[in-house]
């Protein structure tokens, strides 16, 4: 059962992303099982109700997300089943993660991003791309290339204004903003 309840901590004092993530992690789980996935059949048609519709969350079940996830604010935030979430990422409002349409018409794979990662609001991550760990992605950016781990990209195209080597940088950086505008 903790499995269903490993976002829990990181959304403290946030209730909707609680009840975002549990449903979650109760959809993908019963998406584990064939035997599972037709009992679970109803569940899942009311995830995609109360989280999707009723929400505005996009978050398929299929999706593979690593332990920790934190949504703040979720609403408008639109991700890709192709997509991988790493473990402790923080993910704010009216953000896409997914692919694109490349010139022969088809789609693209979906990026991948690492652990640690802070994605600030209205942010639109697409492509074949990966993002590192330890990086913070500033509001209003469009990431369309990679972003190496211990980065800070802001902008449309996003570019890296800084890069730490510290792995610890990001904890130091949240932390820091924290303090100054008290926020959890």
């Amino acid at each position: 059962m903790s499995g269903i309840f490993c976002d829990w901590k990181r959304n403290r004092r946030n209730i909707k992303g609680k009840i975002i993530m549990v449903s979650f992690r109760i959809a993908n789980l019963a998406t584990t099982n064939r035997f599972v996935f037709y009992i679970m059949i109803p569940y899942l048609v009311c995830y995609r109700l109360f989280v999707e519709w009723f929400l505005g969350v996009e978050l398929p079940w299929k999706t593979k997300v690593g332990k920790g996830l934190r949504v703040f604010h979720g609403q408008a935030l639109v991700i890709n089943d192709g997509s991988v979430i790493g473990e402790n990422v923080t993910i704010r409002h009216c953000t896409t993660i997914g692919n694109k349409q490349v010139a022969d018409g088809s789609f693209s794979r979906c990026p991948v991003i690492g652990n640690n990662v802070e994605i600030g609001s209205n942010v639109c991550i697409i492509g074949n791309i990966r993002i590192g760990d330890n990086v913070s992605i500033g509001a209003g950016s469009v990431v369309v290339k990679d972003v190496l781990a211990g980065s800070i990209v802001v902008g449309n195209p996003a570019r890296t204004i800084k890069r730490h080597e510290s792995t610890d940088f990001n904890l130091e950086l949240v932390s820091s903003i924290q303090n100054i505008t008290h926020i959890d």
